[in-house]
């Protein structure tokens, strides 16, 4: 059995495990109270650091650093739109915290003392920054925290050897290129004809399909093997490294990550 079929047996075989497991829960995501929702209790950082990022750098357990910097990072710049799940927390006021306000199809959530207030677009730290502002007209120095429960809006995962790892927002049509590209583009080990994608179809199959990227930048592929992609899809960039995927494929928290993608990603 050579290189390529081996990984895309052990791909096909992690994601169906991960798929049977999404329907015996009835939902994509239950790791920890939910992969979708972190928990509220992030990465137990000092509290004046955990407000700047409120609550959102939230740790699953046992998770690689690899992948808990990715989620880090997405929730300090993931723009809420509608349909997510926030959270806003006022210490020492309880009427005018909110444990879980869902956006608005028009981009808002209602708050008990300011009423309507915008939301789309922005992120957790700026909402943060624009609550205490706002609340201060009404309450002496009021501590304002903020966290992102729930991201509804469709997201594909890019990992392995990219200058930038992490989650893309799908806000358009992406293809593969499209995301790679998203993410920085290769880094120089990254295997340009090998790029695999994982996918869980509507019917609970699990699908591996490899994507050769270096012959679309030579415009040498048919448009179709520049694939879109569906929401909830994971992209591997292998690397020419030795062992480069399967190191990806042993991390703590790929199954978790799988999980996040795929959960609350419309389709």
């Amino acid at each position: 059995m050579n290189r390529y079929f081996y990984v895309t047996f052990v791909l096909a075989s992690a994601l169906t495990v991960l798929v049977s497991g999404f329907q015996r829960s009835h939902a994509f995501a239950q790791t920890t109270q939910d992969a979708a929702q972190m928990p509220r209790d992030a990465a137990q950082m000092p509290r004046d650091a955990a407000q700047k990022t409120s609550g959102s750098a939230q740790k699953i357990s046992g998770d690689d650093q690899f992948f808990k910097d990715i989620y880090r990072e997405f929730y300090e710049t993931y723009r809420l739109g509608p349909g997510d799940e926030i959270a806003i927390r006022v210490t020492g006021h309880p009427d005018y915290t909110l444990e879980r306000a869902k956006v608005t199809p028009t981009g808002s959530v209602y708050h008990p003392l300011l009423g309507d207030i915008e939301v789309a677009g922005m992120t957790v730290p700026k909402l943060i920054k624009g609550l205490s502002r706002d609340l201060g007209e009404y309450l002496i120095d009021p501590k304002v925290s903020a966290a992102l429960l729930e991201a509804n809006s469709a997201k594909v995962g890019v990992i392995g050897d990219v200058m930038r790892p992490g989650i893309l927002v799908m806000n358009k049509p992406m293809t593969v290129l499209e995301a790679v590209t998203a993410s920085g583009g290769f880094t120089d080990t990254g295997n340009k004809s090998g790029v695999i994608v994982l996918r869980s179809t509507n019917d609970g199959r699990a699908q591996t399909l490899k994507v050769n990227v270096k012959r679309i930048l030579e415009g040498k592929a048919g448009e179709e093997e520049n694939i879109a992609l569906h929401a909830g899809d994971t992209v591997i960039v292998n690397g020419n490294t030795r062992k480069k995927l399967s190191n990806i494929l042993s991390l703590a928290g790929f199954a978790s990550f799988l999980s996040f993608i795929s959960a609350g990603g419309g389709r």
